[in-house]
């Protein structure tokens, strides 16, 4: 569920600044709302994600063991 809000937010903030920058005279405000959105919609869709260095270690972990 996380994950879609996530994928929202991104796609959310792409549209916008790209509109925001589209425009003959570009509305500066709207753009950073734009960017703000996206970078919150990439920061937590990324920090669900896990590493495969993190995962092959633990993997590596648990055959040691």
């Amino acid at each position: 569920m996380k994950n879609i809000i996530s994928y929202l937010l991104i796609a959310i903030g792409g549209a916008i600044a790209i509109y925001a920058n589209a425009n003959e005279k570009q509305n500066v405000l709207l753009l950073i709302v734009g960017i703000v959105t996206l970078m919150i919609g990439i920061y937590g869709l990324n920090r669900k994600l896990t590493s495969k260095s993190v995962e092959a270690s633990k993997k590596n972990n648990q055959e040691e063991e």
